[in-house]
């Protein structure tokens, strides 16, 4: 039996170069000069925190950052944006959460679709990912073509092909 892994991981030293290219980036922008603007990973956490003079830079710096993600080879879906809050010294701050791991939802859609396709494969649900077990590799390689096709709204990597 061949099986592989539907996973999603994001791979935090890409997520650090993104981070580092974006505060080189902000430093060199001619409208970001003597303005308070802060960009921390915090890897425990798998969280990065924003923190900007008004508004329109907070949203230049999340389009930054969205760029910088795209450019490392990191999908922009990984990222969920939380509220702009106000600080004391009067600044935007925001926290970005790093989506890991495949939501029961989602996983529940992936198996749906991989059992409409009509191929004879077995999509088991195992905590954050999906196990998907056939007799051939050529039918798990359909299976991998046809879900890069869709979009289940996280990025998708397939792993542990045995």
């Amino acid at each position: 039996m061949a099986s592989f892994d539907i996973v999603n991981k994001v791979n935090t030293q890409e997520v650090d170069n993104a981070i580092n290219n974006t505060l080189k980036e902000i430093n060199s922008r001619y409208d970001f000069r003597g303005l308070h603007t802060e960009v921390e990973f915090h890897k425990k956490e798998n969280r990065i925190h924003l923190v900007a003079a008004e508004n329109m830079k907070l949203e230049a710096v999340k389009d930054m950052l969205a760029k910088n993600f795209i450019k490392r080879g990191i999908s922009s879906k990984v990222l969920e944006y939380g509220e702009p809050e106000g600080t004391s010294q009067g600044h935007l701050k925001m926290d970005v959460i790093l989506k890991e791991g495949i939501d029961r939802e989602t996983a529940k859609k992936i198996t749906k679709g991989i059992k409409g396709m009509g191929i004879k494969v077995q999509p088991q649900i195992q905590e954050d990912q999906v196990r998907v077990v056939g007799k051939k590799i050529d039918d798990l390689q359909a299976v991998i073509k046809n879900l890069k096709a869709k979009d289940f709204g996280v990025p998708l990597q397939f792993v542990n092909m045995k």
